[in-house]
């Protein structure tokens, strides 16, 4: 029987976990500003190619998968696999858009969509406080969609950029859902996983060449921003999370990970000056308020 970890090291792990996390929309702008501009094209290589190495990397961990398992879980991970393509696909491109800041708290809502997915698909009740925190991130939302708009400072389309950022955060929260359904009905996490990750990354490495892009003769940092998010952001990042959920409290997860977009704005200060509006700090306060309000209640439910 495995052995229970210290509260120090899950809290080591997750904090790795998060920050891991939080370096991806670095990798991502520093990718774009070595090609000298963003573009659909080359966030699809970007997101491609991180779950195709990652895939790759994960190729051992086959041997483990649990075949025999029910089919409606198999059929689940695929599923999943599909919304993952969907979600890094949307988020990746926001960045091309709008502020760091802006992608990363929107993205960050998940929280909010899975309640509201888990009431309409399982009948999941919502609390009148759980109601007040989505009513108070969604707020916040709408300030951060719209606060930069007619900036070019940082922003060269943000309605655009916001809106592929909140598309993606709807597909992260159904990946997540999908899931927790797969595990439960008799996949093991390591299975799943590679199961996911693959189906991602088969449905990606395809779409680049729709919008004209290649996946070569890119200057060097784009191939190095792809090989640190692969290994840093998606492999020890996501896993690092998903360990933790294993020993801790998923609503105290879900808070923490609200560190993501407050990390990652942090560290696009500081690698490239970025700093967002006003608005956009204003917002990302409610917003993250919205939802740790919600998570909260959900944990004493």
């Amino acid at each position: 029987m495995e052995r229970s970890p210290s509260k120090i090291q899950v809290a080591i792990v997750l904090a790795v976990g998060i920050l891991a996390v939080s370096t991806a929309a670095i990798w991502v702008r520093i990718a774009v500003n070595a090609v000298g501009e963003g573009s659909v094209g080359l966030s699809l290589v970007l997101a491609a190619s991180r779950l195709l190495v990652s895939s790759l990397l994960l190729i051992p961990t086959w041997s483990k998968v649990r075949w025999k398992t029910v089919p409606e879980a198999l059929g689940l991970a695929v599923m999943a696999g599909v919304c993952l393509a969907a979600h890094f696909a949307t988020w990746t491109t926001s960045l091309s858009y709008t502020s760091i800041a802006a992608a990363s708290t929107i993205v960050t809502s998940n929280p909010l969509w899975i309640v509201l997915l888990s009431w309409w698909w399982f009948g999941t009740r919502i609390s009148r406080r759980t109601a007040v925190g989505i009513a108070i991130a969604l707020v916040g939302g709408i300030v951060v969609g719209t606060s930069e708009v007619g900036e070019t400072s940082i922003s060269t389309n943000p309605l655009l950029g916001n809106a592929l950022a909140l598309l993606g955060a709807w597909m992260v929260s159904l990946y997540l859902l999908l899931g927790r359904e797969a595990q439960r009905r008799g996949l093991g996490t390591t299975g799943y996983i590679a199961i996911a990750y693959t189906v991602a990354a088969v449905i990606l490495v395809p779409t680049p060449m729709a919008f004209g892009a290649s996946y070569l003769g890119y200057p060097w940092p784009v191939y190095g921003a792809i090989a640190l998010m692969a290994l840093l952001s998606q492999l020890i990042g996501h896993t690092s999370i998903n360990w933790t959920v294993r020993w801790v409290s998923p609503t105290l997860v879900t808070l923490a990970i609200l560190l993501e977009p407050v990390s990652s704005s942090l560290l696009g200060y500081w690698v490239f000056g970025e700093i967002p509006s006003l608005g956009v700090f204003a917002g990302a306060i409610v917003l993250l308020m919205g939802v740790a309000i919600a998570a909260l209640d959900l944990s004493r439910s």
